[in-house]
């Protein structure tokens, strides 16, 4: 599915030169346009008419990158993995407007996906912003979705206090337009090579570039009636009372943000979850530590 070769007006685009040689990434990009021109790229792995698709949502400051020890693990099962990028991250275009990044362009985007490629028996993947959002899509259309999984992430209701660790991220990220990427991800996951960490920062050439990632921290709904914070109480609701499906969490223990404690509040919230796996060393950005946690959801999910 591709969309036109030129950009919109406004719109960056990352040159596909930038993606070339990433360390255990091999995916080749597919692209779903949006009625107003908007193009979002996603790979798509595996048969399509597999008994299963792994719909696998990356968070902020990342991309599809992030899970490319994961995905073996699926498509080895024989399932199908699509990931997209979310607009302003990856392959996916990159208006330069800051405001047009909203939690309803990012969900219309995943939903329209989803209808485009006609996906069914998904297991959700999400983390981080890929929940925030992620796990407000299965309540529009339940019956394509089967199972989750859900590592270090929440819901953005906007009727509980934001913690201090996000706080302090938000901050830090508003002060730092031109953020680091590539030595962030470093820090938060020592064991990443050099190469791997300058993967993180493939998509984007200089700051203008970073527009979406600067606007997804000032995204996350802060009071009752923030953009956002309505629909995902209405999600919270489906995950209590309407879900079906079976559920693993992972939660990565490290992470001073969306770690224990804000995962056991959310585990709470989704219906007949099991006890959480615990990964001792993992930070936030659990997929890292991933390969473990990919092999157990697909022999339980």
């Amino acid at each position: 599915m591709a969309g036109e070769d030129t950009p919109l007006p406004h719109v960056l685009r990352t040159p596909d030169e930038r993606f070339a040689n990433l360390p255990g990434w091999a995916g080749e990009p597919r692209y779903f346009q949006r009625p107003d021109g908007l193009r979002l790229a996603y790979l798509d792995d595996g048969p399509r008419q597999a008994a299963r698709t792994w719909l696998c949502l990356h968070g902020q400051p990342t991309w599809s990158y992030l899970y490319r020890r994961m995905i073996p693990v699926f498509a080895a099962a024989g399932d199908r993995v699509v990931a997209p990028d979310f607009l302003g991250f990856g392959r996916s275009d990159k208006p330069l407007d800051e405001t047009i990044y909203t939690f309803e362009l990012h969900r219309d985007s995943l939903l329209g996906l989803v209808e485009a490629l006609d996906l069914r028996n998904i297991v959700l993947v999400v983390q981080d912003w890929g929940g925030l959002i992620g796990l407000t899509l299965p309540m529009a259309a339940p019956e394509r979705y089967a199972s989750l999984l859900v590592m270090n992430t929440t819901l953005g209701t906007g009727d509980q206090p934001l913690g201090e660790g996000f706080l302090a991220w938000r901050t830090f990220s508003n002060k730092n337009p031109d953020l680091a990427i590539g030595k962030l991800m470093q820090r938060a996951c020592p064991h990443l090579s050099d190469a791997e960490a300058a993967a993180y920062d493939a998509p984007y050439p200089d700051a203008a570039y970073k527009a979406g990632v600067r606007r997804f921290p000032n995204l996350v709904p802060d009071r009752p009636d923030a953009p956002g914070a309505a629909l995902s109480r209405q999600a919270r609701d489906f995950w209590r009372t309407r879900w079906t499906g079976r559920s693993l969490m992972a939660i990565g223990m490290k992470d001073p943000v969306l770690g224990p404690p804000v995962m056991r509040a959310l585990h709470g919230h989704i219906r007949g979850c099991p006890p959480p796996m615990e990964i001792a060393d993992g930070g936030h950005f659990l997929q890292e530590w991933g390969r473990e946690i990919a092999t157990e959801a697909a022999r339980v999910l």
